[in-house]
């Protein structure tokens, strides 16, 4: 009876070509955007995830202030104090934080580098040579900035991708190193350039549009950075914990030492905040399931508008096709084969329109990535809601107009003109 009842499903559809395709489209269009925008949030949420991961691994932020910005944060509570060079020296000692792998301080600005009769604004950050193993960062040509280039306060730099491709255009990598740019109108030989790590959500902007030159060059020859407990300040220190079991502890010896070093009593507030990589990827993971959840639910209201039009046509179907339903009964079929015959029509259509919308969402996610210049994912889970989807809308829409056709007298039905 199933193979019967599908037959008659397909003849029925065959037959009125036009009008099952009109009543597909909502099917279809609902499907075909579930799929789309669901990819469009699972890429949005690769993307995230491949950024931090391109920060480095293990990682802990400290930055000067509290982020919460609350009525205890250090800028209501007391004067927020900056982090200085000093702070970083005392948290790479293993006696007081033994669980600091590595300690890579930045001290961060803009500026206009140029070359020749080409120029591009960027994020000059001064590092030392920590930053690579810290932060992730690898060289395609030249060698990273060394202990003896902080201490001579050397006028080198190493050019980000982006940097490189402004200034550079037509010039092979290996002919950049060794020329000069110059950097707020400093000149700084070009010691090597950093490998592309894509994308522009890192801490602190565009990883390729920056230039990273020795720490104590950005303070003291290139900017005037402040002086403060007679150390230098910085912008933001980047700590590598040796493991990431031990990231809780590490962020608590973090913040004994840097309460000990800006003399904070056990009554004040802290006046820097320890922000935990890891605690960051959950809050932005979050923010894009509930995104991903958003855009589906949006589509999902295509889908219901498509099964009611499948309940519509379905019930002006019972009525052209009411002498029918009663021939069919009286030669014998029961009330539960005409259910099942309009029900598996019902079903027939949406899955159909669901096919189809697959397709098409896959299409339409390729097409929206090209343009939106994103990764978009379809994984297995997308396709597998949205066809459970139209086939509940097709099961859901179509049990009252099949329990209507079940439910015609015999001889009322035979007797409709």
């Amino acid at each position: 009876m199933f193979l019967e009842s599908l037959a008659i499903a397909l003849r029925s559809l065959a037959a009125n070509k036009l009008r099952s395709i009109l009543t597909m489209l909502g099917i279809i269009i609902g499907v075909g955007a579930v799929i789309a925008l669901i990819s469009v949030g699972q890429g949005f949420e690769s993307f995230i995830n491949q950024q931090f991961a391109g920060l480095g691994t293990n990682l802990l932020f400290v930055v000067p202030g509290q982020l919460d910005g609350g009525p205890h944060s250090a800028r209501s509570s007391r004067q927020a104090q900056p982090l200085t060079m000093s702070d970083a020296e005392a948290l790479r000692d293993i006696f007081r934080a033994p669980d600091v792998e590595a300690v890579a301080p930045v001290y961060s600005r803009g500026g206009l580098a140029v070359h020749g009769n080409r120029d591009t604004f960027t994020t000059v950050n001064g590092v030392t040579p920590e930053h690579a193993s810290v932060r992730n960062f690898q060289m395609t040509d030249g060698e990273f900035i060394t202990d003896s280039d902080v201490t001579g306060r050397s006028r080198v730099a190493l050019l980000g991708s982006r940097v490189a491709e402004r200034l550079f255009p037509d010039e092979p990598p290996i002919a950049i190193i060794g020329q000069v740019v110059k950097i707020n109108d400093v000149p700084f030989k070009v010691k090597g350039l950093l490998e592309e790590k894509g994308g522009g959500g890192g801490f602190g902007g565009d990883e390729d549009n920056v230039i990273l030159i020795p720490v104590s060059t950005a303070q003291s020859r290139l900017f005037s950075a402040d002086v403060v407990r007679g150390s230098y300040v910085v912008s933001v220190i980047f700590i590598q914990v040796v493991s990431e079991d031990r990231m809780d502890v590490a962020a608590d010896e973090i913040t004994d030492v840097l309460r000990d070093q800006h003399r904070i009593t056990f009554r004040d507030d802290d006046d820097f905040t320890v922000v935990n990589q890891a605690d960051l990827i959950a809050v932005f993971g979050d923010i894009t399931a509930i995104f991903t959840i958003v855009l589906g639910s949006i589509a999902c209201i295509s889908l219901v508008v498509g099964g009611i039009g499948i309940m519509n046509i379905m019930l002006v179907s019972v009525t052209e096709r009411t002498r029918e339903i009663g021939l069919r009964k009286a030669i014998g079929a029961k009330r539960g084969d005409i259910l099942l015959q309009f029900l598996i029509e019902a079903i027939v259509i949406s899955v159909l329109g669901g096919a189809i919308g697959i397709l098409l969402g896959v299409l339409g996610s390729i097409l929206i990535g090209n343009l939106a210049d994103m990764t978009t994912v379809v994984t297995l889970q997308a396709v597998l809601l949205a066809t459970g989807f139209s086939i509940g809308v097709g099961v859901f829409f179509g049990i009252y107009p099949a329990t209507r056709a079940a439910r015609l007298s015999p001889i009322d039905a035979l007797r409709y003109e």
